[in-house]
């Protein structure tokens, strides 16, 4: 795993290789941590998922989103969380306009042995006119939470913790994957200060991302010092999450990011949410040597549950199938 430079302005870039091929070593993790604690945000390489998985994923997306605007909305989003999220369908914080973005989401297909107990764990919704559609996108979904798996074993064993640590309880997890569409500022006109997706700080625990070549994603560096992440090929994006920051205690940063809207073309991102089971407690007991208060505990399912009904208009207006 080669050296990583953090700077005061910039992304590390973390080699996989070795902890891809389940070779944990000392050196290797410790730059894994200093990642998470000084930026939060990180691009990795040597990932593990091939360059076939991410192409035919995203010609997926812009397969659902090229479509009418009919179709899509007869898969508008349920109330687990499923479907078409249209723009202006999330607001990340009070102060800033709604997002001007498309999504697509899904996750693990329910079991029908097991009744959902949480509101973000039902069936997906799958267009029946685009059955090629679903192929790529659950191959995307695999493969990215076996990284975000893999990471955090990777974490967890960086502070001499078990390898299961954050992973537990995660035989039915509440992650979610997604398509976002950016359109460009021509294609959709909307205020000059309205964001792709407004300054924010993920919700849950690890999120993984394929930009594509297009770029928009900004991170906050210090008080409202936003610096660009670029894309960077062969690379994917990793960022630590409210709860894995509350979990280890404000050891790892959930840093703010945005996007900025493209200007005159469109942007499709690929997004993989990781979540362990609502169940789950996220209690800091073995971070407790950090000088940072220790928070209340909360389970993962009430944390999602809270954020969600912050941040979706849908889950305040009943208005989700």
């Amino acid at each position: 795993m080669s050296n990583v430079a953090i700077g005061e302005n910039a992304i590390p870039v973390v080699d996989l290789e070795r902890l891809v091929r389940g070779v944990f070593v000392a050196a290797d993790l410790q730059l894994l941590r200093q990642a998470v604690e000084h930026f939060g945000f990180l691009y990795v390489i040597n990932h593990g998922i091939s360059d076939s998985c991410i192409r035919d994923a995203r010609a997926s997306a812009r397969l659902f989103f090229n479509q009418t605007l009919a179709a899509k909305q007869a898969l508008s989003i349920s109330r687990h969380h499923r479907g078409w999220l249209a723009a202006g369908g999330a607001q990340m914080a009070a102060d800033v306009l709604p997002d001007m973005k498309e999504s697509f989401i899904w996750g693990a297909a329910l079991d029908t042995n097991h009744p959902s107990e949480h509101r973000l764990r039902g069936p997906n919704q799958w267009p029946e006119h685009l059955p090629e559609m679903h192929g790529p996108a659950e191959v995307w979904f695999e493969c990215a939470e076996r990284l975000a798996c893999l990471l955090l074993a990777g974490l967890a064993v960086s502070y001499d913790l078990d390898a299961k640590y954050f992973l537990r309880h995660s035989d039915r997890p509440l992650s979610r994957a997604s398509y976002v569409y950016y359109p460009s500022r021509v294609a959709r006109v909307g205020l000059e200060e309205q964001f792709g997706v407004g300054p924010h700080t993920d919700f849950g625990v690890l999120t993984v991302l394929s930009q594509d070549a297009v770029g928009g994603l900004q991170v906050e560096v210090g008080e409202n010092n936003w610096i660009d992440v670029p894309p960077k090929e062969d690379a994917l994006i990793v960022n630590v999450g409210d709860l894995l920051c509350r979990w280890s205690n404000g050891c790892m940063q959930s840093a703010r990011h945005r996007v900025i809207r493209p200007v005159d073309v469109d942007r499709v991102s690929l997004v993989l949410a990781f979540d362990p089971n609502p169940e789950t407690v996220i209690d800091p007991v073995d971070f407790r040597s950090n000088e940072a208060p220790k928070p209340d505990t909360v389970t993962c399912g009430e944390y999602l549950d809270w954020r969600f009904s912050k941040a979706f208009a849908y889950r305040r207006t009943g208005e989700a199938r």
